[in-house]
């Protein structure tokens, strides 16, 4: 292999590398377009935060953009990403790959996401409840019992 490709490979785990930009990519896993303001809120960060960190994933070519009026939406630019932050993530968890996964919604913002996936996971008088971004899990926290009756599961 190239230099090259190992200069660039380093630049995309350079970008990878921070938790809260591993939480921006799993936050628009299922969504088509995801804009700054949805993100901020979800993830608990200033507006600016967001914006610099997604520049840094824009860079390195793990995002891109789309402006509608005022709006810029990000969206991956190949969902082979979340295979590799995936894989890692099994890795981390020495868990096996044939696993049955649940989905679940968020009980905050209604995200469906999979057990697996999900960024945080907290038990709350017995009972699991996943959530897609700090910024729902913090919410949640404040209040458990405004979000305790929306939480659903399904299998894969």
């Amino acid at each position: 292999m190239s230099s090259l490709i190992f200069h660039h490979q380093a630049k995309i785990l350079k970008a990878l590398s921070h938790p809260k930009r591993l939480e921006i990519i799993n936050l628009i896993r299922d969504q088509k377009f995801c804009c700054v303001g949805t993100m901020h809120q979800m993830l608990d960060l200033a507006q600016s935060n967001v914006s610099q960190h997604l520049m840094i994933l824009r860079d390195a070519g793990i995002v891109t953009t789309q402006k509608e009026g005022k709006n810029v939406y990000y969206q991956i630019v190949d969902k082979k990403v979340y295979q590799a932050c995936d894989l890692l993530r099994d890795f981390l968890r020495q868990q096996p790959a044939k696993k049955i996964t649940k989905l679940v919604t968020d009980p905050v913002c209604g995200m469906k996401l999979s057990t697996q996936t999900a960024s945080f996971h907290i038990k709350h008088q017995h009972q699991d409840y996943y959530f897609c971004a700090s910024g729902c899990l913090k919410k949640f926290k404040k209040d458990p019992l405004a979000f305790c009756h929306q939480i659903t599961y399904s299998t894969n």
